[in-house]
């Protein structure tokens, strides 16, 4: 997008609440103003201009006017234009007694006038005086802004008193605010990091946001890829009147002396009160916090400090020299020496540091401060730490750490190389263990590697393991890879032979290795509510494992993941994107990791199965984006995942483009579920058959796998594509065998579908909104209204139409065949409607025959057949009607 479409009018996002307030007020007679207070930035003048937009829309008059420091010096200086003309002011009594007979004459013959003050803290008494005037006579509705935190001036108190008077106090922006906010202007979905990233940098506030993304997207920095816009990695800038803001109207606030205060704030920040008194007096840092620059908060025993906002040590360290960078970094490095440096995280503040100041550190410490930024999932500071260890002193933990963090940052031939030469070298069950589990899990989820190939490793490690313990270890390994590359029913054979119900077994690393897999492994095979049950102990367990102690491969957000997946394969959609959106805000910003990708990935695939296609649509994105150029498993089901959403939505160029991105993949394991997105892309192009034949295909793949989970999707796709005569048998025994809330509503679906029964299919529509599948109950619903107007039943036929039509509004304009068409084609036979759709798309009689193995003749006598039925004429008429 251009410079210009973000420069214009920001959209009031998270103010609905204030513009009804106003709408009230501005009505009643005994009201006469409105007030609103807020800090610098937050969209105070923004709000009181839609006020004044709005009056003036219903037809008041209006005013407008600025106070500024120079107009207080001059009496009436800032209102003088609104006052009548020819009015003598020289005689202030007189004067104010004429102006508000007039206006108040005015007044009289319609509404009072609606004036807007912005900066009321610094308009002049005098005027003060007359407003007062003119709001007690009801000659004028005053609606003012003031900036919280300035002293009360004479013209606040005077204005701002009386129960006429009603005060609104504008806070930041929240996150999902800010979110809303930056899709409407940049006029597209947004990544969840960029959103955090942005809500971080600007603290909410509206001016600071804007700026930066006027910035950001003027410099390159804030870019589309055709589906999300990310911020580019390492590159948040902003304005330079961003800069002038907070260096002129904050910064410049600051005393000579806290300078050193700022700089340390800006690089090391946050710092406790004790160390920042070793650096400047209780006075200067008094002062500071007065003036907005700072702010403290408790944490466990000691009190920190950060500064105000975060632009600001964006702002500080732009404009600090490197040899002040230096200096300033060597300080505080020598004082938490002096201090013993005893909180956790000081070993990795401590190594920061002395690579960004001196370009070395002692390697202990850079291993020691390595695993720490691991553990808290900083895996790129682990990352440069570890690149900054000496080769030579690379031991069997360092590789292994290595290999971690590689894995996690997506470079998995890199991993596969480290961990390789770490287990040659690994001594003893206690160092091969860790190295074979991490390597399978490298090898399986990063590289996609064959069945075989794991067996081959796990044999390998066999051979040097001696301990039933350390058995267990691999078995659970292995149970972990196979199911990652497809083998589910080995998968859960090998976790069964285990005492995962005994306790935490052979430890509670190992432990919740296991039980993850086992859950997921329940849940694709259709053991839905089984699945939940065991995901729920992971997470329970897991949250209360301190973080040190988790294995190389397991935490709390791949927990959880495996929950939402339990959750949406036992019937529970709503509880499923409700529990991980909130694991996903939990994820601290940044890289998005192997379970970070899961988890969006697992959030994608519900807001799919909810009928949702906006939203999964973004989820999608967001791992194809952060899973390129390679991630085997995750990368080709979010491509065909964006596929099919896409083609659901209509944007048949975006999902041919992911299919082609697809297709381009080597990949040693696909999985059946990937064949929604072409079956979906034919289905967008009118052509049913051919996707009908895609579906069938796949379903009969995931059957001989095993995969119920994908078999009993794509079966009840079939079902919405005009096949539920070939498929509801099917169906119907999976929900027998499985027992699952969502298998048996899909069977359910298929037979009421089959049987054309308009109890049925209300009765399943139903059940599929209380599952959350907003689109399978709308069509269900929408199906079941063209039978019974069909059969005569015009008012159920209305009712069901009206349900089918408020479940549709839920689903983001998802276009499907059985939404599309609706009751314009209910005397249409399966062929007719299939052509009809084809034809409205401008697809030619001689193509269409050749995507349907038909004649041409054959193709012009249904669409005559269409034309006589639904009461048209040409192509163009036909279109509108389907798509009206």
């Amino acid at each position: 997008m251009g410079r210009g479409s973000v420069l214009g009018r920001w959209p009031l996002v998270g103010r609905e609440f204030e513009l009804q307030v106003f709408d009230e007020l501005v009505r009643d007679p005994a009201s006469r103003g409105f007030f609103i207070f807020g800090p610098a930035g937050v969209g105070k003048s923004r709000l009181g201009e839609e006020c004044l937009k709005r009056a003036q829309e219903s037809g008041r008059r209006v005013g407008r006017a600025t106070a500024t420091v120079p107009s207080a010096s001059v009496p009436l200086g800032a209102i003088a234009h609104l006052l009548p003309a020819g009015i003598d002011l020289r005689d202030p009594v007189a004067g104010f007694s004429s102006v508000t007979r007039i206006m108040s004459r005015s007044a009289s013959q319609s509404s009072p006038t609606v004036v807007f003050i912005d900066d009321l803290h610094l308009l002049d008494a005098t005027s003060a005086v007359l407003l007062r005037q003119l709001m007690d006579t009801d000659s004028i509705f005053l609606i003012a802004s003031v900036r919280s935190g300035e002293p009360p001036g004479t013209a606040v108190a005077a204005l701002s008193c009386g129960d006429a008077v009603h005060h609104v106090d504008l806070t930041p922006l929240d996150r999902p605010e800010v979110e809303t906010l930056l899709e409407r202007v940049l006029g597209g979905p947004v990544g969840s990091n960029t959103v955090s990233q942005l809500f971080t940098a600007s603290g909410g506030n509206a001016l600071y946001l804007r700026e930066l993304v006027v910035g950001m997207t003027a410099n390159g920095d804030l870019v589309s890829d055709g589906e999300l816009w990310e911020v580019v990695p390492g590159r948040l800038s902003g304005t330079r009147r961003l800069r002038d803001l907070i260096i002129r109207c904050r910064l410049s606030a600051a005393p000579p002396e806290s300078r050193r205060v700022l700089d340390l704030l800006a690089l090391c920040e946050p710092l406790s009160m004790a160390r920042l008194a070793t650096e400047a007096s209780s006075h200067t840092l008094n002062r500071l916090e007065e003036a907005g620059l700072i702010v403290t908060s408790r944490d466990g025993r000691r009190t920190a400090v950060r500064l105000a906002h975060p632009l600001y040590g964006e702002v500080l360290r732009a404009d600090m020299t490197a040899v002040r960078h230096r200096e300033t970094l060597l300080g505080h490095i020598a004082a938490l020496d002096d201090s013993g440096a005893r909180r956790r995280e000081d070993a990795i503040h401590l190594a920061t540091y002395q690579l960004a100041a001196t370009g070395t550190a002692d390697p202990a410490l850079l291993v020691q401060a390595a695993s720490l930024a691991t553990h808290t999932r900083q895996y790129s500071c682990a990352l440069s730490l570890l690149q900054a260890v000496p080769e030579e002193l690379y031991d069997v933990q360092v590789r292994l750490l290595l290999g971690k963090t590689l894995y996690e940052v997506g470079e998995f031939e890199r991993a596969e190389a480290v961990l390789a030469e770490a287990e040659a070298l690994a001594r003893g069950e206690h160092e091969v263990l860790p190295v074979v589990c991490q390597r399978v899990q490298n090898l399986s989820w990063g590289l996609g590697t064959t069945y075989r190939n794991l067996l081959d490793v796990i044999a390998g490690a066999r051979r040097r393991v001696g301990s039933p313990t350390g058995h267990q270890v691999l078995t659970v390994a292995e149970a972990a890879g196979s199911f990652a590359v497809g083998e589910w029913e080995r998968s859960l054979a090998l976790l069964e032979s285990l005492p995962l119900e005994e306790g935490h077994q052979p430890d509670v690393m190992t432990w919740l290795v296991a039980v993850t897999t086992r859950s997921i492994n329940l849940a694709f095979l259709g053991r839905g509510e089984e699945a939940v049950d065991w995901a729920r102990r992971a997470v329970a367990v897991s949250a209360a494992v301190d973080a040190e102690t988790y294995s190389m491969t397991t935490h709390e957000s791949s927990h959880q993941s495996v929950l939402v997946l339990a959750l949406a394969e036992s019937g529970d959609l709503v509880q499923a994107r409700s529990v991980g959106r909130r694991a996903h805000e939990a994820v601290a910003q940044g890289l998005m990791s192997v379970e970070h990708k899961l988890l969006a990935f697992q959030l994608g695939r519900a807001a799919w199965l909810a009928g949702h296609p906006a939203q999964a649509r973004r989820w999608y994105a967001e791992v194809v984006r952060a899973s390129r150029p390679h991630t085997a498993v995750l990368l080709p089901m979010a491509l065909a995942g964006l596929a099919a959403a896409a083609a659901v939505q209509g944007d048949i160029e975006a999902a041919e483009a992911a299919l082609a991105e697809h297709g381009g993949l080597t990949c040693a394991v696909r999985f059946p579920e990937e064949s929604l997105g072409e079956a979906w892309l034919h289905a967008a192009r009118g052509e049913l058959s051919r996707a009908r034949a895609v579906l069938v295909a796949a379903a009969q793949d995931a059957r001989s796998r095993g995969h119920v989970a994908f078999e009993a999707i794509l079966l009840t796709d079939i079902v919405r594509l005009g096949g539920a005569d070939e498929v509801a048998e099917r169906l119907a025994e999976i929900g027998e065998a499985c027992g699952s809330r969502f298998h048996r509503a899909r069977a359910q679906l298929a037979a009421a579908w089959s049987m054309q029964s308009p109890d049925l299919l209300l009765s399943a529509s139903e059940e599929m909104e209380a599952i959350g599948a907003d689109l399978l109950a709308a069509e269900a619903a929408g199906t079941a209204a063209t039978i019974l107007k069909r059969t005569g039943h015009s008012r159920r036929a209305q009712a069901a139409a009206l349900r089918a039509q408020t479940l549709a509004a839920r689903c983001e304009e998802a276009r499907t065949p059985a939404l599309t068409t609706g009751q314009t084609t209910s005397a249409l036979t399966g062929r007719e409607r299939e052509i009809a759709l084809l034809a409205s798309a401008g697809i030619s009689s001689r193509d269409i025959a050749a995507k349907l193995s038909i004649s041409v003749r054959t193709v012009d006598n249904h669409l005559r057949h269409v034309y006589m039925k639904l009461g048209i004429t040409t192509r163009r008429e036909l279109s509108a009607r389907l798509y009206s």
